[in-house]
């Protein structure tokens, strides 16, 4: 049986398009200063949303130990920016293709455990 062929663009009803980006905002998040937990979440939720990881890259600031990183994947990438001082965190989720970026989310909220949340969804790249 032929393997069906992996689509690196999306599609709707009403056009196609490069991809799905999701801004996504933590407020009172927690474990946003551990390298640890900022990678297992990352790890989960691609895993969640069945995009493949190539690598990982994550960087801590001093004195407030805010995180920033991106996690490349397959299909584009994901990334975060903390602010521990504000109990913030910011996460972008771009893929394409037949990848659902809204699976990760509630592993992301679990992961972080957020007061509030903020989201907007960006299509990009639609093709005329």
């Amino acid at each position: 049986m032929k393997k069906k062929a992996r689509r690196y663009y999306s599609k709707c009803e009403q056009f196609d398009y490069a991809g799905t980006h999701l801004l996504l905002e933590l407020w009172g998040a927690t474990n946003i200063t551990s390298l640890a937990k900022v990678r297992k979440a990352l790890i989960d939720s691609i895993a969640a949303c069945g995009a493949t990881l190539l690598e990982i890259r994550l960087h801590r600031f001093s004195p407030s130990q805010g995180i920033s990183g991106v996690a490349i994947i397959k299909e584009s990438h994901l990334s975060i920016h903390t602010w521990p001082e504000f109990g913030y965190a910011a996460i972008d989720i771009f893929v394409c293709g037949e990848v659902n970026p809204y699976k990760a989310i509630p592993v992301l909220k679990k992961a972080f455990k957020p007061k509030k949340t903020q989201l907007l969804e960006l299509k990009r790249g639609i093709l005329e």
